[in-house]
């Protein structure tokens, strides 16, 4: 004799329910899936999901309401038989309890009697592994037939997997170690903060020449003509460049006639001074007046000698652009460019305020320059400032000059880069905390 066979529309049914249930985003997306489309094969007065969070335990849904309302007396007995529904249900099978076969505690028994019919389906969903992850409980008034029982263990399954699926945590975070794992770890994190390492900072740095001269204005004028380039190689006596003469040069023609007059006046004061003795008293005051004028005169020329500027020594002329200074007054000692030694290239570093450490002279830097990262430059350094300085970008900074060991051809002026300075030895812990607790005084003052 053979069993007979569910119905078609009865196994369609189920498999619509584990659809369902694989088709949710999210728990409370399952939930309501668990809590509602169970009608359609077990007619029940209410469905209630719970999450197992032990010994508490979480409302998750209530079937046909959108969200519970946490302040209602039903909820709030909802907190206690959810909890003793829990102590109830052992192992992975659901359990029907039926009221009049129950010893229901007496603070259960009358919301029992008034809110829930005679009996209640607990369906628990059980992992594989791991403890209980929730309580599904269908309230009905008689038990539901075992045949169609016997057909739900898929679907019990289904929602186990999704439930855990939809909750699992990486297996990291699963992990609670132990006290004495917790003393293991404090310890070796302790030893670890002992370990002596050697402190680094780093900085913006640009190469530089060790031996650079300041060429600046010789007289107040206005610049006429910048004769050189940006960065071009001079050698000793080559223009750079020259200030306005038109000032200079009309001032030398009205001296010019001055001294003239003056000559003249003298000259004429002597033939006089013959017969005439008031003409005796000038010829002091107008010799010293014609002495003036060529003195003057002398200046005026020497100013005109000094408005063309000639390099000193050979060298790279060093300054930012020719446009910028074309037709710009300056006045006496203003720098107008440097003039420095490309065999003598050197680090010069602006190691922030908030990043500096303890240096000494020779202390070891490396230099990792933005055009070429994969070789290094090394040197040490020569001297630090005693005070910080404003910085181009707005900062305060300490300038640190270092020397250059065995400049390669790429070590170019004006380059820029990164550069790392090797200071002394210290503990671990004191490089981890040196910062926060700088940060910690200046708050407190401390």
């Amino acid at each position: 004799m053979t069993e007979r066979l569910p119905s078609p529309q009865l196994l369609l049914a189920l498999a619509a329910l584990r659809d369902r249930a694989m088709a949710a985003k999210s728990l409370n997306a399952l939930a309501f899936s668990l809590a509602n489309d169970l009608y359609q094969l077990i007619p029940f007065h209410q469905a209630l999901v719970f999450a197992n969070h032990d010994p508490a335990q979480e409302l998750l849904c209530v079937s046909g309401l959108a969200r519970p309302s946490e302040d209602s007396p039903y909820l709030i007995w909802l907190e206690q038989a959810s909890r003793w529904l829990h102590e109830q249900v052992e192992g992975q099978e659901p359990r029907w309890l039926a009221r009049e076969a129950l010893t229901l505690p007496d603070a259960l028994a009358e919301g029992w009697s008034e809110w829930w019919p005679d009996g209640v389906l607990c369906i628990p969903i059980e992992p594989q592994e791991g403890p209980r992850l929730g309580l599904v409980c269908l309230l009905l008034e008689r038990e539901p037939p075992a045949a169609l029982l016997a057909l739900m263990p898929g679907v019990w399954q289904t929602w186990a997997y999704c439930w855990q699926s939809l909750t699992r945590q990486p297996r990291l975070l699963r992990w609670r170690p132990s006290r004495r794992q917790w003393l293991t770890l404090a310890l070796m994190a302790g030893l670890m903060l002992l370990i002596p390492i050697r402190q680094s900072a780093l900085a913006p740095a640009e190469i530089v020449s060790r031996e650079s001269r300041v060429i600046s204005s010789p007289l107040a004028g206005v610049i006429a003509e910048v004769q050189v380039r940006p960065n071009q190689t001079v050698s000793a006596g080559t223009p750079l460049f020259r200030l306005d003469e038109t000032t200079l040069r009309n001032r030398a023609e009205v001296l010019t006639q001055e001294v003239a007059v003056a000559d003249a006046e003298l000259l004429a004061a002597s033939q006089r001074a013959f017969d005439n003795p008031q003409s005796r008293r000038e010829l002091t005051l107008l010799s010293g007046r014609a002495q003036q004028k060529r003195a003057e005169l002398s200046g005026v020329q020497l100013q005109l000698g000094r408005s063309q500027v000639l390099a000193p020594a050979a060298g790279v002329a060093v300054f930012s652009d020719a446009n910028d200074w074309l037709g710009k007054p300056v006045v006496t000692g203003e720098r107008i460019m440097q003039l420095a030694d490309p065999a003598q290239p050197a680090m010069r570093i602006q190691l922030p305020v908030a990043d500096a450490i303890a240096l000494e002279p020779g202390a070891e830097v490396t230099l990792f320059l933005t055009a070429y990262p994969l070789q290094p430059l090394r040197g040490k350094i020569l001297e630090t400032s005693y005070q910080a300085q404003p910085n181009a970008e707005g900062g305060v900074a300490y300038r640190l000059l270092a020397t250059i060991e065995s400049p390669p051809d790429h070590a170019r002026l004006g380059l820029h880069g990164t550069a790392k300075l090797h200071g002394e030895r210290v503990l671990l812990g004191y490089y981890l905390l040196r910062r926060p607790l700088a940060a910690l005084r200046a708050w407190s003052g401390l």
